[in-house]
C-alpha cells in the first residue's frame, strides 16, 4: 500500500509576466518628448536623430514631434556593412 495519498506533480501551474514588447508608435505619428516608441530585446532598431535608447534598449523621443522609420548601412567590425532600421523624430509640422 502506499504510504502518501496520490497528490499529483504541480510544477508547470506558474507562468512569467508578459514583456509587451514591440512598436508602440507607428510611422507618421506625433510623439511627445519621453514617449517610447519601440520595447526591443536587442538593438535590432537603431535611434537616429531625437531618439534616446535606455539600458534595456527601449527607443525613446527626446523632443516632441512626428515618429518616422528609415534605413541606415551600418558598417561592422569585419569590414561588412549591412542595412538596419532607424528610428527619427521630425520637427512638428505646422
Amino acid at each position: 500500500m502506499a504510504h502518501k495519498k496520490a497528490q499529483g506533480a504541480a510544477k508547470n501551474l506558474t507562468d512569467s509576466n508578459p514583456q509587451y514588447l514591440g512598436t508602440k508608435l507607428y510611422d507618421g505619428q506625433k510623439a511627445s518628448a519621453g514617449a517610447i516608441l519601440v520595447r526591443q530585446r536587442g538593438t535590432k532598431i537603431l535611434p537616429g536623430t531625437a531618439v534616446g535608447i535606455g539600458k534595456d534598449h527601449t527607443l525613446y523621443a527626446l523632443k516632441e514631434g512626428f515618429v518616422k522609420f528609415g534605413q541606415r548601412r551600418k558598417r561592422n567590425f569585419d569590414g561588412t556593412s549591412t542595412i538596419r532600421k532607424v528610428a527619427h523624430i521630425l520637427d512638428v509640422r505646422a
